[in-house]
């Protein structure tokens, strides 16, 4: 599998920016319960937006280099088998390359930004 050139982490509006003064997002609650950052690749997004976001407005979509964090980053068998990354390190905010305010709909849907590859 060739890793792509972004991942894409889902994080309400408040955990990223508090992130912002020290430098390193360290997760949302189900990053710290499970001992790593969840991402999801561009072909992931729709479902995991669906899944675990639905009805919420105030998100923000961060998209990182995958380059920048693959020392920590890990591709592990997840929904349905498929294989997702996960980073088990703080993310750095200069591993970022946009982010984008997100909302899904109480029925899951979601419009994903133009820059999602």
């Amino acid at each position: 599998m060739t890793d792509p050139a972004l991942i894409y982490k889902i994080s309400t509006r408040s955990a990223y920016e508090a992130a912002t003064p020290t430098g390193r997002f360290e997760g949302m609650p189900i990053d710290f319960q499970d001992g790593y950052i969840h991402f999801s690749t561009a072909g992931q997004l729709a479902e995991t937006l669906a899944r675990h976001f639905a009805g919420q407005d105030d998100l923000v979509l961060i998209a990182v280099r995958t380059a920048d964090v693959a020392a920590d980053l890990r591709w592990e068998v997840s929904r349905g088998g498929a294989l997702f990354p996960h980073l088990y390190a703080p993310m750095p905010l200069g591993a970022v390359e946009w982010t984008a305010p997100i909302a899904v709909a109480a029925d899951g849907s979601c419009a994903l930004p133009e820059g999602v590859q």
